[in-house]
């Protein structure tokens, strides 16, 4: 009675557990690509990188600016007073000296930088490099989010199948305990065999809960990376077969020295430590520059003598400097920049070793999931048929319930590995293109 309670139990927990479902117009059928496009779109941590990488461009165009001639303009009105003239000692009365009170200016002014040490030009290249890394990291930002999305994609892919190896085993196993129900009654086996029968059964309708439970969290994770509300139905697309078994080690390492995004940004900030010391070199070269200045005032009181009338004059020149003390100042700073470039570099090499080792990983990882999908296709053939002998003999009354149940049980589990391994088999793929990057 316990039994049957339970098993009661399980059937009304699963019907009104499919009751939760929502509407057929909110269920989503989607395609991994369109996935991808779907959490591109959403993805907030891409929009922070695209915006990272658009203010880059805007720091490159501000740089160049700097091209061009400064230039300002600028007036005044003062008041002057009269200048006191102490004819017979400062302790004496002073005598007024009229003068003109206000006076009156508007000037304009330029400066051109002609050559200060190559230091803008070598500014802009530091920018366009830091521009590059944040457009490196944008496009890695676009990888990452696509790696996730298809993890999430297969998650929810393996739950589907999971159910469907559940569902199909459930209504084999109650199609098998009518027929020991059967022999029951006739006597041939005992009451034990079909309450031992019943309680597998009833763990089989617990782990659908349990599955079904998994496709609504792995819904939900997908849901939230594409933008779509968290009981959307999403419906995948069927899952591929095909393997990639010709591209060898090698293609992937050389694939992954051109593509991958920690090999490019490393490259990039060994460029900028290499832009960094000629910056700190160009600290002792000359500067030149042109200047020039356009006014208007008024009283004129550059020429004597003075005169309340407004006066023009424009002056234009060069101006050159150099930074003696950058000679010595300069010498530690040299030093350091020549070390910081040189860790760069060592930096770059790490990089490279370690974009080896994890194309290897990644590549014999795959290679391994293939392995065990050819493992597992054998496994279910064995188990299937070893169902079969156990279940004649049993109902032949040569074999006990337990190995029935136990062959049964291997059947459903070889279907889980086999299911899980194409599943597995297909994310390390994607793992695979996202280290090397290509994906």
């Amino acid at each position: 009675m316990p039994v049957l309670y339970g098993l009661c139990f399980l059937g009304c927990t699963v019907h009104v557990y499919g009751q939760q479902y929502p509407r057929q117009e909110d269920t989503l059928t989607l395609s991994l690509p369109e996935a991808w496009q779907r959490a591109e779109t959403h993805s907030r941590f891409i929009d922070i990188s695209k915006k990272t990488s658009a203010i880059a461009a805007e720091s490159v165009k501000d740089a160049r600016m700097e091209r061009y001639p400064e230039l300002g303009i600028k007036g005044s009105v003062e008041k002057a007073t009269n200048i006191p003239v102490y004819e017979n000692g400062l302790f004496s009365r002073p005598v007024q000296h009229e003068v003109i009170h206000t006076l009156y200016r508007v000037s304009t002014d330029f400066y051109l930088d002609l050559y200060n040490g190559n230091k803008l030009n070598l500014k802009i290249e530091a920018e366009k490099a830091l521009h590059q890394i944040s457009r490196i990291r944008e496009e890695q930002a676009v990888s990452d989010i696509r790696y996730k999305t298809a993890a999430r994609y297969l998650e929810l892919q393996k739950a589907l199948l999971f159910r469907n190896l559940v569902r199909e085993d459930i209504i084999d196993q109650e199609k098998q305990l009518k027929e020991i129900r059967a022999f029951h009654k006739n006597g041939t086996v005992l009451k034990s065999d079909v309450l031992r029968v019943e309680l597998e059964l009833s763990r089989r309708k617990m782990a659908l809960v349990t599955i079904e439970n998994d496709i609504l969290i792995a819904t939900q994770k997908l849901n939230i990376l594409i933008g779509e509300p968290d009981e959307r139905i999403l419906v995948p697309a069927a899952l591929a077969t095909g393997a990639d078994e010709a591209t060898g080690y090698e293609q992937y390492l050389a694939t992954a020295l051109q593509h991958a995004f920690a090999w490019h940004i490393s490259e990039q900030q060994t460029a900028l430590s290499r832009i960094n010391l000629r910056q700190v070199k160009a600290n002792v070269r000359p500067r030149l520059g042109m200047y020039g200045e356009f006014y208007y005032a008024n009283p004129q009181i550059f020429l004597y003598p003075y005169n309340p009338y407004w006066y023009s004059l424009g002056v234009a020149g060069l101006k050159a400097s150099f930074p003696l003390s950058a000679l010595y100042h300069n010498v530690h700073k040299v030093r350091a920049a020549k070390l910081e470039l040189e860790r760069e570099e060592t930096l770059h090499k790490d990089t490279e070793d370690k974009i080896r080792q994890q194309v290897k990983e990644a590549y014999l990882r795959y290679k391994e999931a293939l392995v065990q999908i050819r493992v597992a296709e054998v496994n279910v053939g064995q188990a299937e048929e070893n169902a079969r002998i156990i279940k004649n003999t049993y109902f032949s009354q040569a074999a006990l319930v337990t190995d029935l149940l136990d062959a049964d049980i291997q059947v459903l589990q070889t279907r889980f590995e086999l299911a899980a391994a194409r599943i597995m088999a297909q994310n390390k793929y994607y793992l695979l293109q996202n280290t090397t990057g290509v994906l």
